[in-house]
């Protein structure tokens, strides 16, 4: 296992619509973080597109994570065949050993046998990148769904990218998840968290808290998936609640970031 941040540990930093930061954070900001933190994996996703990056500033991250020996992994989101393409070509340049994809976007939410049918199409490109398409557990399928889908595309270069909040959207908790998709794990997103009843008691909140701090069991997360025989990177996300003041909430999740990353140096030594 190596322990990683992914541009979800600073979602706020990067910018969440309708709360942008007057200097949002870039790839070059997110690999100064990495540096800061001591870690040597960095995870780009959706909300800080690849794609959408200059080729000077990808050529700049990419020789630059080089130098300091950072792997980096490629994310996006949606299953259309060009953009799933495209993003294998960035994966490929970044030498990135998965593409982990969220499958809806905010106009199309395929159903099981759409997504099927189109990964299908598609999987022989990664089996001759030999890139891992990592289906992200995100919030609309239940488990045995999700694991489904990866059996029916049959191919080793399909896997889960396991998160471990996710699928409350899907009323399944981390042990259920796990049970069902460990086994088929090929990326572990680990964000902790916080079930809290509502003050007026009619009702629950889940809230983030740093990674340590709150009531996902992580040791024995990891205990299981190796029992699994699943050696997989780890990837710190955070869901740092918003603070009165942008600038608070940005230094909150830093704040977040350090603490969670001390904790999980003392499970992960890589």
């Amino acid at each position: 296992m190596r322990l990683g941040i992914s541009s979800f540990t600073y979602s706020w930093a990067i910018g969440v619509p309708h709360h942008l930061p007057q200097r949002r954070l870039g790839v070059i900001g997110l690999l100064d973080k990495a540096l800061e933190l001591g870690v040597r994996l960095i995870q780009v996703a959706d909300n800080l597109p690849l794609d959408r990056v200059s080729s000077q500033e990808l050529d700049a991250f990419r020789t630059r994570a080089a130098h300091h020996g950072i792997q980096i992994e490629v994310g996006t989101r949606g299953i259309a065949p060009n953009h799933l393409l495209r993003y294998l070509e960035l994966a490929q340049y970044f030498a990135s050993p998965i593409l982990r994809v969220v499958v809806d976007t905010a106009d199309h939410h395929p159903d099981a046998e759409e997504i099927v049918a189109t990964l299908r199409g598609v999987i022989s490109k990664f089996e001759e990148a030999e890139v891992c398409l990592a289906i992200e557990n995100h919030d609309r399928f239940k488990a045995r769904t999700l694991a489904d889908i990866v059996n029916r595309i049959g191919s080793q270069y399909v896997g889960i990218c396991l998160d471990t909040v996710n699928s409350f959207g899907a009323q399944e908790g981390p042990e259920t998840v796990l049970e069902v998709l460990g086994p088929l794990t090929v990326n572990l997103h680990i964000k902790d968290f916080a079930v809290i009843r509502a003050k007026h008691n009619m009702g629950f909140t889940i809230e983030g808290r740093p990674a340590g701090q709150g009531q996902l069991d992580i040791p024995w997360l990891l205990q299981e998936l190796n029992r699994m025989g699943r050696d997989v990177n780890v990837i710190l996300e955070l869901w740092t609640p918003p603070q009165e003041r942008l600038e608070d909430t940005i230094a909150l999740e830093d704040t977040w970031a350090r603490a969670s990353i001390a904790y999980l140096r003392s499970l992960i030594t890589n």
